[in-house]
């Protein structure tokens, strides 16, 4: 009687690229032999499966590999009935990740077998002896791990640079050598970077200055020819670079650093100067950060994109304390794309005073924190929406000015919505409130202290009339002085907040401004004089 056919899946791995590119190469080899094994036990009703689960330059001690990570998927499917290797240790060098496989092939009802040591898991005794051979496996993979560990360890006390990928500033060592070799181009750009941190007393203005000046990381191709590097420096990137004590002529070894073979780029009082600088700010904020985020609209405020807005802080001139709201990818590192003008910096300061003020004037109560009343804030361009317990609807309805409304939620049966008419307006990084309900004045700072300077840049005389202190020298300056011949209602407009909410600095500065106060009124909206 002919016995029933048994599918094989044969497995091959090999630790190291080094030889796959050969026409036989190790992986072949392997294969050929479990084929060989396979057409022994034909009798039996073995048959080679066609699939390949090859995994060339991929560790025994990860589970992680594209084959292994198919075959177990076949197994789970139902394709599979014996699994074929050429060794053991081809499979895993893990104990415990041996141990999930067998426990996976014995839900499946599938036999594991190792051609060159002719063991089979469909019996106790095999399941035994493996284990004990995956114990060796496993020992003699931490034993040679420990031994490279220590023989690293004692290159580097001696001053050796052991691979990786160089700082900024160095060039892999010569064939046979293993001193770093300075780049003296990159060199002066280390120098500049520890300088200019200490120039600027923070890591934020000095990503932009590099950015600006087309500073990169260091561009290397690896040896697949993928490049590497050659991207702006982030702050996560300049706080490793600044703290990295191989810029002394040192070779860092976790915890400790070693004199090196190689030359210093930096030298001890400026890398101190700058340690000092890096610790002193790191205590600073964070002492400031356990207050910042401990802030009470922490977790309620959301942008446009339902992103989280979490607060942070930056000092200014002084060292006076700015808190912001900032979109949770910005505060990963992520770009802002240039067509997005969606608010996602937004001072803390002006938006919980603005919300204090509106919900004190709407839900007039005893609480001290109406802000607390709020579950959720939303900062959208033109609009802020925030939703509150739906008792207060009502008392909320009889306070509404014009542009606000308020309406029960959808998603949210026990709330209400509340939108706010306030147009959120973009200005060198951060987010301003310029204009609100119509009836309520929003005076524009810029637009005002560019009006104030625009009159100072002219004296009056008593006989003579206005007059020009001294010719403008910039066409900023020469745009900017002709806001002082604007209609006198359209100054007053400005200067209360009744502006027009598309009568911005930008648009005075970019376009021409009107000689008739007629055409001033018709071109930014005043038609008639207020």
């Amino acid at each position: 009687m002919k016995p029933p056919a048994r599918r094989c899946a044969l497995y091959t791995r090999k630790s190291s690229e080094e030889g796959l590119e050969q026409s036989f190469n190790s992986l072949d080899a392997q294969r050929e032999a479990c084929e060989a094994y396979i057409k022994s036990q034909a009798s039996e009703g073995w048959r080679p499966l066609p699939a390949r689960y090859d995994d060339g330059g991929y560790s025994g001690g990860s589970m992680e590999r594209p084959g292994l990570r198919q075959l177990l998927a076949d197994i789970s499917s139902g394709r599979i009935d014996i699994v074929v290797v050429y060794k053991i240790d081809r499979l895993t060098r893990s104990l415990a990740d041996f141990a999930r496989m067998v426990e996976l092939f014995e839900q499946h009802e599938v036999s594991f077998v190792s051609v060159t040591q002719s063991f089979n898991t469909t019996s106790s005794m095999g399941r035994l002896t493996l284990n004990v051979l995956l114990s060796f496996a496993q020992f003699e993979r931490e034993v040679t791990g420990e031994r490279i560990r220590d023989k690293i360890a004692a290159s580097k006390k001696k001053g050796m640079w052991m691979g990786g990928h160089p700082p900024l500033g160095y060039d892999l060592p010569e064939a046979g050598s293993h001193t770093l070799r300075v780049n003296e181009a990159e060199a002066d750009i280390v120098r500049m970077i520890f300088n200019t941190y200490l120039q600027l007393n923070s890591v934020h203005p000095l990503v932009r200055y590099l950015d600006e000046q087309a500073i990169r990381s260091k561009a290397r191709t690896t040896l697949a020819g993928r490049s590497i590097g050659g991207r702006p420096l982030d702050r996560g990137a300049l706080y490793y670079l600044l703290r990295n004590r191989a810029y002394l002529g040192e070779v860092p070894h976790k915890d400790q650093s070693h004199p090196g073979l190689h030359d210093a780029i930096i030298d001890a009082e400026l890398f101190a100067a700058v340690q000092l600088r890096l610790d002193a700010n790191a205590r600073r904020r964070k002492a400031t950060g356990k207050s910042v985020a401990r802030s009470p609209r922490a977790g309620r405020l959301f942008d446009t994109d339902g992103q989280p807005m979490s607060p942070t802080f930056a000092y200014g001139r002084g060292g006076r304390l700015y808190r912001y709201y900032v979109s949770a990818p910005l505060q990963r590192g992520a770009k802002r794309k240039a067509e997005d003008d969606a608010p996602r910096r937004v001072s803390a300061a002006m938006i919980e005073a603005r919300l204090l003020k509106t919900l004190t004037r709407l839900v007039p109560s005893q609480q001290e924190d109406p802000l607390s009343l709020a579950s959720r804030i939303e900062v959208h361009v033109q609009t802020v929406e925030v939703l509150l317990p739906l008792k207060y609807l009502s008392k909320v309805n009889d306070n509404l000015d014009f542009g606000e409304r308020a309406v029960p939620d959808p998603a949210e049966p026990k709330q209400f919505r509340l939108t706010l008419p306030w147009r959120m307006q973009p200005r060198g990084g951060r987010t301003e409130i310029l204009a609100g309900a119509q009836n309520v004045s929003q005076p524009d700072p810029s637009l005002i202290r560019a009006l104030r300077t625009a009159h100072a840049m002219i004296e009056h005389s008593s006989k003579n009339g206005p007059i020009l202190q001294a010719s403008p020298t910039t066409p900023w300056r020469r745009q900017l002085v002709r806001l002082a011949f604007l209609a006198p209602d359209i100054q007053r407009a400005i200067l209360d907040g009744r502006q027009p909410d598309t009568l911005t600095l930008a648009v005075l500065m970019k376009g021409d401004i009107p000689l008739l106060w007629s055409d001033q009124r018709r071109r930014f909206g005043i038609e008639t004089a207020v």
